[in-house]
């Protein structure tokens, strides 16, 4: 098997994805821009490697081999060596590692070798056995009672060593679990605690939005996000909407917030009711970016819906309050609608591709299908649509052609209907 084929699989298996042209297409991935410029400094032997889509190591390339972004090397591990694959190289590492803020523990660990076929079966074997033993951790947690849970497992290349990601809310003492661990893998455990945004970067997802989790695809650095957000933003304090699939507030919440802090600068507080000589106005809702609030008349309700204020008529209104003014309007307009101040326009009711153009229409009741309740429209007295001519009006009181006289019937009997031979008998005196 080759080295492209066996890359393809591990990204597979790993993030879930496609590979690009380098080989790469993880959240990690770095863009070499200087990869067609001619290196300054040729002394610069330092590269940049990736383990499984989320952890990233420098490593020196002591032996000086040819390297580039998507070879697979084997480095020094702990103890041992690991299979990853290279990201970075140049003089862009250095960048990175400020950028990162790197700081290696003593020397740098070194680049052995390129992957061999055997280093890559072994390294493709550790992949598949990842999910397995994390079920198994899995149960063995529950069987202790810790309050735990482990996240993700991750082998290292030559399978002497595992990395077991948890999350717990507390302190939790996890010594008898290393050795129950250790006895049933029969490897070295290294226990990580990861928090839940963490988690969901490394599971993965679809958002409310219809994307890939942000924190899946290009997010590595995870900033606090406060309910203080949502209200600058006037988003509603819905849990079940501000949460993300982590149980935490959306990491979403953060990208516009500061263009909201700047527009809203010079905002006026939404606390203090504006009077006028037509009643006393509470605050509802604003838009930032149109700069207008919106106010409803609380003491005369006469003046009803909304009243689409701007921020500079507000500001001007609450001075001359406080200077015990009352302006005679609390501005010269018309109420603003709910139409009109979302301008929605029902372009399905307008189409003829309504949501209802496959119904079958609803049949006829029996009785409106008689005769008597057919009505043909007025002035139409024509019959089949056929062509009436030159024929001269008739006179009145002139009969139609085959039309009978009408005959005079006699009243009915109320006890002698249809000939019932019962009623014909006489009466008894």
């Amino acid at each position: 098997m080759e080295d492209k084929d066996i890359l393809e699989e591990q990204e597979e298996m790993t993030t879930g994805g496609c590979c690009g042209d380098r080989g790469q297409c993880g959240k990690l991935d770095v863009h070499d821009w200087l990869q067609d410029v001619v290196q300054s400094s040729p002394n610069n032997d330092m590269i940049e490697v990736r383990f499984k889509n989320t952890r990233k190591d420098y490593y020196q390339n002591t032996n000086g081999l040819s390297l580039k972004a998507g070879d697979i090397v084997a480095v020094e591990g702990s103890p041992g060596h690991d299979i990853g694959i290279v990201t970075l190289t140049g003089e862009l590492v250095k960048n990175q590692m400020v950028k990162n803020r790197y700081r290696p523990r003593g020397e740098f660990k070194k680049v052995y070798r390129k992957a061999k076929p055997n280093d890559l079966e072994k390294w493709k074997e550790a992949i598949a056995m990842e999910h397995s033993t994390m079920i198994r951790s899995r149960q063995i947690v529950t069987e202790l009672g810790l309050e735990m849970k482990i996240g993700d497992v991750e082998y290292q290349g030559d399978k002497t060593k595992g990395i077991f990601y948890y999350i717990a809310e507390g302190r939790v003492d996890f010594r008898e679990l290393i050795k129950v661990l250790a006895s049933n893998f029969r490897i070295r455990i290294e226990m990580k605690q990861i928090g839940a945004r963490q988690e969901a970067g490394r599971i993965g997802g679809i958002g409310p939005c219809g994307r890939e989790l942000c924190c899946c695809s290009w997010m590595s650095n995870f900033s606090s996000v406060s309910t203080s957000a949502a209200r600058t933003q006037e988003v509603s304090l819905n849990p079940q909407k501000l949460a993300g699939q982590c149980g935490k507030l959306k990491c979403c919440l953060n990208y516009e917030l500061d263009a909201y802090e700047d527009a809203r600068k010079d905002f006026p507080s939404a606390t203090i009711p504006l009077e006028s000589e037509e009643g006393k106005f509470a605050f509802i809702k604003s838009d930032t970016f149109k700069r207008v609030m919106y106010y409803i008349c609380t003491s005369d309700r006469s003046v009803g819906g909304m009243k689409e204020v701007p921020v500079d008529r507000v500001k001007e209104v609450i001075s001359m309050n406080k200077k015990g003014k009352l302006p005679e309007k609390l501005i010269d307009g018309v109420v603003v609608e709910k139409s009109s101040a979302h301008g929605f326009n029902d372009v399905l009711a307008e189409a003829d591709d309504s949501l209802t153009r496959f119904d079958k229409p609803k049949r006829q009741n029996g009785n409106n299908r008689r005769k008597g309740n057919r009505r043909r429209p007025e002035g139409n007295n024509n019959r089949g649509g056929r062509p009436q001519g030159n024929r001269p009006p008739r006179a009145e009181g002139a009969k139609r052609d085959g039309e009978r006289e009408d005959r005079k019937r006699p009243p009915r009997n109320s006890n002698n209907r249809r000939g019932n031979p019962r009623n014909d008998k006489p009466k008894a005196e």
